[in-house]
């Protein structure tokens, strides 16, 4: 035992000092998260020995020691775990970052079982306005519906017209950010529901034993399950592994969510139900469909996720019609459907024309059954049809026995429906039928509508190799106005513009293979296309032209995504000018969809500017479409982490322009998002509740429009910030070399996270590097950089022009939605970072020249988030959201164990990368200068035993942790 063990004092008793107190009386996270620890030290001990348990516990002690000194910083309680850690060989170092990485998630459930209750206790106490999920962070549909009607003077009727017209489409991408394998996932959710069970009340002592041993169970499963992926998964993995949630908590949770709106409304006044087709949710995907820099995605595996979703959907089906069988067995039914069911059996007995007459007036016994088993046949053959089209490319079932669309399984359920309600059951049919129906309208055949999106230059090398094809030069060379007239020219034309004979590179064979593609598969498969890095109306013109020149039957709505700066500058003077073309305009029948990016926005110019930008761009966009009489819908490409656009929902949509939402709102859900969103049932509740409600309120009491001092204010602090930012990551010459030693982006692929690289271009600096690992890498060393770069600078030069100007930035806060929302989730940024922390990385992983630029960087941290809290008029961070910093204290001290242990094992790994590169460049006794570009960690070079994995594992820990990856 290493002597700094033998110094051992009792460790629970040290560690009740280090413990947060409770912040409520229903607060029972601490009790839930020490029982979760306590089964995993004796599991650790029993698995490993009660030596490692010690090294666990001691590091811990050492970490919350040094946690508990804030921002004063004990350098010697980190030196102390520091030693400990590198005294550990490799398999301990491996069973330590795993123990720290499992207990960090073991908190998380511990905290998501504490949400589940204090949600139950606000319900039952009829909401508390002023608790931490209050009106003003959460949405309840009974809740939301009585503000309107008391607060703002809406009446029910209006209430129910506006949800009947209202659509959220919620769309899953899979972009790389799950870091936790699914295997995992699912052990996760039992060791949940174990110890919800625990506490529920009236579990008598014998079921309280055996819950506990299948949380022991659950717990050590898990704890035995590698949690690295060791080969990153394909567009395929991925899509299974997202729609996985359609089976397990989206399709019995939609109708459930449904029928609490039912109910919300009688609580108003409104006796009648929602009506079945009203599309107020509805899901898409991006998995399969997003080929934007990603080789893996070709047209097989567009077909292949295609098929699998309707396969998937058929599954579905086909177990919800056996069960209705057995529940509509009853003989009443009305004339419509008996006729029905004489047509169907006659046809099936191939009777003579008497028989028919026969049975007009002795119905059959079980009409609902005849007529659900001929569905039921149906669906069988679409699931078999779907399977071998998946295995051989063909099928020898026709397309005339299954169904090809959702009305022709509607218009059954329909007749059956009707059929009840005539006959005095309607109970009955208000009861799994109208959930059924309800279903079927939500998901179709296709389960979701697979979105496609390709980066715009991509199109115009397409059209490039077309006009060069036909001898009319390089459409490349062209300027806007040449390539809109010839465009339009051909778009009112019906000449074909090419033939087998045209001459194309693989990447436009793979343009045009796409489009052949959607033209093959039945339409109802498809959503939009997207088209990534949009700047100009052509571009939206040219996948016209190719979805014609291609012949895809029912053309894809085209969507401009708008995501860097420029660009959304640009965007409202793009669209006014794409309106004012008349072949368009009647293209698009009154309706356009424009998506805004908030990932590569935010890695232009930093947050703060992204966020203004944005909020102006919206505001410009709705008033162009109004001008042209269009409805606009805005698609919200948001990511997990605020750096991307993440945050709280309800926050997220009711701090948006007024008239931006209007009913129609559509936002992607990614990577581990959709796990937070999605994993549980309850889960799967409230986000439903929270995007329907928020939505809702968004449209019929739109927040506040922005006075213009607060306009001026805000514009002249998003220069300043832009201005700020750039000068660091873009100008100074020191930036890249920094980043890439002092944060571990370049071993983010080690993570085989996510089937896409992490480059658009593979020989591409920073600008080339997608969002994802460039908040990753700052994420892991809890510096969060791209959040609060620039906002120092600005918040300092409105304090400084304006005596008076601490007043207007107070009145923002306190008044205006989206500065108020822009401001704390930059709050609690900070209540995850430590300064501390990524002055440790610099220290072993920097060179000497570039460590005073760290040093200068942290105390432009430490000057931000000083500013902040004072135009916050807040003491310290999280101040008046103590659940949240209990949350985030609790979980600091594992965090740090892995920040230290990764910094290290990050030291050694590159130590060893530069003596590799020395000797392959034939200087086997010199090490090599370290440099950016010298360096790459090539995945085939060989380490010292576990490095590799302790690193990754260090890395999935932290991400836990902060509850972010990307």
């Amino acid at each position: 035992m290493p002597p700094i063990l033998q110094k051992m004092a009792s460790f629970d008793a040290q560690m009740r000092l280090l413990v947060p107190r409770k912040v409520s009386e229903d607060d029972k996270l601490i009790e839930y998260d020490a029982l979760l620890l306590d089964r995993f030290l004796d599991i650790l001990q029993d698995v490993n020995g009660p030596e490692i348990k010690e090294t666990v516990q001691k590091c811990f002690e050492l970490s919350g020691m040094y946690s508990e000194t804030g921002g004063c910083g004990d350098r010697q309680k980190l030196e102390e775990l520091a030693e400990l850690l590198n005294s550990l060989d490799a398999g301990d170092s491996i069973v330590v970052a795993s123990s720290f990485s499992h207990m960090l998630n073991l908190v998380n459930l511990a905290e998501e079982v504490q949400i589940a209750l204090r949600r139950r206790v606000q319900h039952a106490k009829k909401w508390e306005i002023g608790d931490e999920n209050s009106a003003l962070t959460e949405s309840d549909m009974e809740e939301t519906f009585r503000r309107l009607v008391k607060q703002l003077d809406k009446t029910p009727a209006e209430i129910f017209e506006a949800l009947k017209n209202q659509t959220v489409d919620l769309v899953f991408t899979a972009h790389p950010t799950q870091s936790i394998r699914r295997s995992l996932l699912q052990k996760h959710s039992r060791i949940r529901s174990c110890l919800s069970q625990l506490y529920e009340q009236n579990v008598t002592s014998d079921e309280k034993h055996e819950l506990d041993e299948a949380l022991q169970r659950e717990i050590q499963a898990a704890f035995r399950t590698d949690e690295i992926r060791r080969s990153p998964p394909t567009p395929q993995d991925e899509m299974r592994a997202g729609m996985s949630y359609f089976h397990e908590t989206i399709w019995n949770g939609l109708p459930k969510f449904l029928r609490r709106v039912d109910t919300a409304l009688r609580s108003i006044g409104i006796n009648e139900r929602l009506p079945y087709n009203v599309p107020l949710i509805q899901f898409s995907s991006w998995m399969g469909g997003d080929r934007d820099g990603n080789p893996r995605v070709t047209p097989e595996v567009t077909r292949d996720v295609c098929l699998l979703a309707r396969l998937m959907a058929a599954n579905l089906y086909f177990a919800q019609i056996d069960d209705l069988m057995f529940e509509l067995s009853m003989w009443r039914c009305n004339d419509e459907l008996k006729e029905r069911v004489i047509k169907l059996e006659s046809s099936t007995r191939k009777e003579a024309k008497h028989y028919i007459e026969f049975w007009k007036h002795i119905p059959p016994s079980e009409p609902f059954r005849v007529l659900l088993g001929d569905m039921r046949d149906k669906l069988y053959n679409t699931r078999e049809r779907m399977r071998q089209l998946l295995a051989n490319g063909r099928s020898d079932i026709p397309s005339d026995d299954t169904f090809t669309d959702a009305s022709q399984i509607l218009e059954p359920l329909e007749l059956c429906y009707r059929s009840l309600v005539e006959t005095g059951d309607k109970p009955i049919a208000d009861g799994s039928l109208l959930d059924f129906m309800r279903q079927v309208s939500c998901f179709g055949l296709s389960l979701v509508k697979l979105d496609i999106r390709q980066e715009s230059e991509r199109h115009t090398d397409a059209i490039d190799a077309i006009t060069t094809h036909l001898g009319i030069g390089s459409y490349r060379d062209w300027s806007e106005d040449q390539r809109q007239e010839w465009v339009l020219s051909e778009l009112r034309g019906k000449r074909p513009l090419f033939g087998a004979d045209l001459k194309m590179t693989d990447e436009v064979k793979d343009v045009l293979d796409t489009f052949r593609l959607i033209a093959e598969l039945p339409p109802d498969c498809f959503g939009a296309y997207v088209i990534s890095m949009a700047t100009s109306p052509s571009d939206v013109l040219i996948v016209e032209l190719l979805q014609r020149e291609c012949r895809v039957p029912k053309p894809l709505r085209v969507v401009p995504l708008f995501e860097k700066l420029a660009d959304l500058e640009s965007a409202p003077a793009a669209l006014s000018r794409l309106f004012s073309i008349d072949w368009y305009l009647n293209r698009i029948n009154g309706k356009q969809e424009v998506m805004i990016g908030y990932s590569d926005s935010g890695k232009d110019a930093g947050r703060l500017s992204a966020a203004w930008y944005m909020f102006k761009a919206q505001e410009e966009l709705v008033e162009v479409a109004k001008q042209y009489g269009v409805k606009l819908t805005m698609f919200h490409g948001r990511g997990g982490t605020v750096g991307r656009g993440g945050g709280p929902t309800h926050l997220a949509i009711l701090s948006q322009p007024p008239d931006t939402i209007n009913g129609s709102l559509r936002v992607t859900i990614q990577g581990e998002v959709i796990e937070q969103s999605f994993g549980e049932e309850h889960l799967c509740f409230r986000t439903l509740q929270r995007f329907t409600a928020a939505t809702l309120e968004h449209g019929m009491h739109p927040p506040i429009s922005p006075k213009p001092e607060w306009r001026k204010v805000m514009d002249s602090m998003a220069l300043v910030a832009t201005e700020e930012y750039r000068s660091v990551v873009f100008q100074n010459p020191d930036f890249v070399s920094y980043f890439r030693t002092a944060t571990p982006e370049l071993e983010y692929g080690r993570m085989n996270i996510g089937s896409r690289p992490s480059k658009r271009k593979p020989s591409g600096g920073i600008e080339s590097l997608r969002a994802i690992p460039w908040i990753f890498a700052w994420t892991q060393t809890r510096f969060h950089l791209p959040v609060w770069l620039g906002l120092g600078g600005a918040l300092a030069h409105a304090l400084q022009s304006d005596p008076s100007s601490i007043v207007i930035l107070h009145r923002m806060y306190n008044q205006w939605p989206f500065f108020r929302v822009t401001l704390d989730l930059v709050e609690m940024v900070f209540a995850k970072g430590d300064p501390r922390i990524a002055a440790l990385y610099d220290s072993l992983l920097v060179s000497p020249e570039l460590k005073p630029f760290g040093a200068e960087l942290r105390r432009k941290y430490e000057e931000t988030r000083s500013l902040l809290l004072k135009v916050a008029g807040h003491e310290d961070v999280l101040a008046g959201n103590p659940t949240l910093k209990q949350r985030l204290r609790l979980r600091e001290p594992y965090i740090t164990v892995l920040n230290v242990q990764q910094a290290y094992t990050l030291k050694k790994m590159r130590d060893e990368s530069v003596k590799l590169t020395a000797r392959q460049n034939g200087q086997p006794g010199k090490p090599a200068k370290r440099t950016t570009e010298l360096v790459t960690l090539n995945p085939k070079s060989e380490y010292a035993p576990g490095l590799e994995d302790t690193l990754i594992l260090t890395m999935k820990g932290i991400a836990a942790g902060i509850q972010n990856t990307g």
